[in-house]
């Protein structure tokens, strides 16, 4: 019985672990930035959650498969925010197109003096 019930918490918490990275990917949103984001930290424990899917799958153990297939998920989801998000950082300026600056505060567009 307690075995049970430590196994079913487990479980439980492991999804909230595996959803946790969810908080990133808003902050990452929000900022439009990734730069605080190590891709490669969430690569690692994404071929650790692979293998503990897989040694769960074997051993036909729920309690293992359920909440690292979810931090699976949402690790893969971190990544692929990140690297949308550095490669429209990366993309150059085309030439002759006008940037349309914006305020912060309210959304509407200002222009600057064009010096000659």
């Amino acid at each position: 019985m307690v075995v049970s019930v430590l196994a079913v918490s487990a479980s439980a918490w492991g999804v909230l672990m595996g959803l946790s990275p969810v908080l990133q990917i808003r902050q990452m949103l929000r900022e439009q930035s990734s730069r605080q984001v190590s891709i490669g930290y969430f690569v690692v424990l994404l071929v650790g959650f692979v293998l503990w899917i897989a040694y769960g799958a074997a051993g036909g153990n729920l309690v293992l498969v359920i909440p690292n297939t979810a931090a699976l998920l949402v690790g893969a989801t971190v990544i692929i925010v990140a690297l949308r998000l550095r490669g429209r950082a990366a993309r150059p300026q085309v030439a002759g197109q006008d940037q349309d600056p914006r305020c912060s505060q309210c959304g509407h567009a200002w222009r600057t003096a064009v010096r000659r």
